[in-house]
């Protein structure tokens, strides 16, 4: 890349080690146009013992930042990616897309003209087809993502309204539907989405015969967006109809037949079983017309289009059991901040040693139990020792790299030196290292939780906006026992009352 200047925007591309993400990364390498501030590979394989290094061309690798996914889908991994980054906007890319010939300066220029109000500027994407024959079902299933409203193959979000929405909503496991849910989420948050100028180029990957049939469990996550958005979410989210009520009627009809057939009812079952003939074979004409009528592709269709009813419908009738009480995106907090001494580690007033530094029980398994839903974890401490002279900021990195060293990964310690005199807008239980720790790791202080032994700091969480949980200790006062919204024994039921999904839509129903 050999733009002169750099756009405040970060490349983000999820893989599961792909062979096109070289091709991709060699587009973005051999682009003229400015520079990205930074490009993520969202490491997302289940497997990652080859390194994922080997795949990013030498000329980019020191630019290229490889961040470890949770091997829970597209929609985690995104999270992951654009979280690790502070660009004012995040361009999604994945990681099967070519670029278009100068696509960095066609994104430059599209987030210059986007307005204030503008939360997200899409990309076209293009599919090639074959010549000299008709697509397959396949091919014309691939090529829908030219009209498709929201396809994050290529789409730039602001990274504000990503904070807003919580980003994706990691129930969607698949890539399916998670865009268009990020999309409504958005627009109802009060931004706008616009298209943009630019393009990429999406090839047909290669996909056996019973593809159709395995593309079905999409129908799970239908149920899902009509769980989140009503019975009206494809007209919101500009989706086509589908075919689920044909679906339905030719399912009921087969099962219908043969339960007559079992019962000996010879007139009903004939009736029934020739009405599902009829509905497996219209379905089947319609994806045979439009060809190509080859040997393969009729065989194909054929077979797959008695299968795809029943398929889908199954699917669809799990979805709505299982989505049957879900609850708004987010399920579970973005991140949890905690207080450090008295809550995470031992108080030792304005400890500078290291060695004194001593976790309480549990902490660290408390913490593993977020880490593994994907919750980002920070410190909000104050440590007016600082500006006492009883200690130097030193000394505090260095107490804060024993607490990860024995409590494993903190994505960020904000930290406040001041002493109460100095009145400043850091020190609990004014709100402001909540808010710039939630900031840092991109998250709502409303989506986040904060755990503290004392008062001041559920005082902060309130100021900030963020929900508080507090854990006594023997410095802990009774009033502030008594006025705490939720009180936990020790940090093990603190995490597991953070994760209960009801804690985050505000009914915990616990002290």
């Amino acid at each position: 890349m050999n733009g002169e200047h750099t756009v405040d925007v970060a490349v983000v591309i999820p893989t599961i080690g792909r062979p096109s993400l070289r091709v991709l990364l060699d587009s973005l390498t051999a682009d003229p146009g400015p520079r990205p501030s930074s490009i993520v590979v969202v490491d997302d394989r289940l497997d990652a013992t080859n390194p994922l290094f080997l795949m990013i061309p030498v000329a980019i690798r020191d630019s290229v930042r490889v961040v470890r996914g949770r091997a829970c889908g597209p929609a985690a991994a995104r999270n992951d990616g654009w979280r690790s980054v502070p660009t004012t906007w995040v361009a999604f890319l994945d990681d099967d897309v070519v670029p278009q010939r100068n696509w960095l300066s066609a994104l430059a220029a599209d987030l210059a003209a986007a307005a204030e109000s503008t939360g997200g500027v899409a990309g076209r994407i293009v599919v090639p087809l074959p010549h000299g024959r008709e697509p397959t079902d396949w091919e014309r299933n691939t090529a829908a993502l030219e009209t498709a409203r929201w396809a994050t193959a290529d789409f730039a979000f602001r990274r504000a309204a990503l904070i807003d929405v919580a980003g994706f909503d990691e129930r969607f496991s698949r890539a399916y539907r998670e865009d268009a849910d990020l999309a409504l989420r958005v627009r109802e948050a009060g931004y706008e989405l616009r298209y943009g100028t630019r393009h990429v180029v999406h090839p047909v990957r290669p996909a056996g015969r019973w593809i159709s049939v395995s593309a079905q469990k999409g129908n799970t996550d239908d149920a899902l967006m009509r769980a989140l958005h009503g019975r009206r979410w494809r007209e919101k989210a500009q989706v086509g109809k589908g075919r689920r009520r044909r679906h339905v009627a030719v399912t009921v009809a087969g099962v219908a037949g043969a339960a007559f057939a079992l019962a000996g009812r010879r007139r009903l079952a004939t009736a029934t079983c020739l009405a599902w003939l009829l509905g497996t074979a219209n379905f089947t004409r319609e994806r045979i017309a439009p060809g190509p009528r080859d040997t393969h592709e009729v065989t194909t269709m054929a077979m797959t289009s008695a299968l795809i009813p029943p398929l889908a419908t199954i699917r669809w009738l799990y979805g709505k059991w299982r989505w049957r009480e879900v609850r708004p995106w987010p399920d579970r907090p973005m991140a949890v901040l905690f207080d450090r001494d008295g809550t995470l580690i031992h108080d030792v007033p304005y400890n500078a040693d290291p060695d004194r530094v001593t976790p309480f029980a549990g902490a660290r398994a408390a913490l593993d139990m977020l880490r593994s839903r994907g919750v980002r974890l920070g410190v909000v401490t104050n440590q007016s020792g600082v500006s006492k002279g009883m200690m130097t900021a030193a000394d505090v990195d260095a107490i804060n790299a024993r607490v990860s060293d024995v409590l494993g990964q903190i994505d960020v310690f904000a930290v406040c030196v001041h002493d109460v005199a100095a009145r400043c807008d850091c020190r609990k239980p004014a709100p402001g290292l909540i808010t710039s720790a939630a900031t840092i790791l991109g998250a709502h202080p409303r989506h986040c939780v904060v755990i503290g032994d004392i008062g001041s700091d559920i005082e902060a969480a309130a100021r900030a906006g963020a929900r508080a949980i507090l854990v006594p200790t023997p410095r802990t006062r009774r009033n502030e026992v008594a006025s705490a919204p939720h009180v936990a024994s020790d940090l093990a039921e603190a995490a597991r009352l953070a994760l209960r999904p009801e804690f985050m839509t505000g009914n915990g129903g616990h002290r």
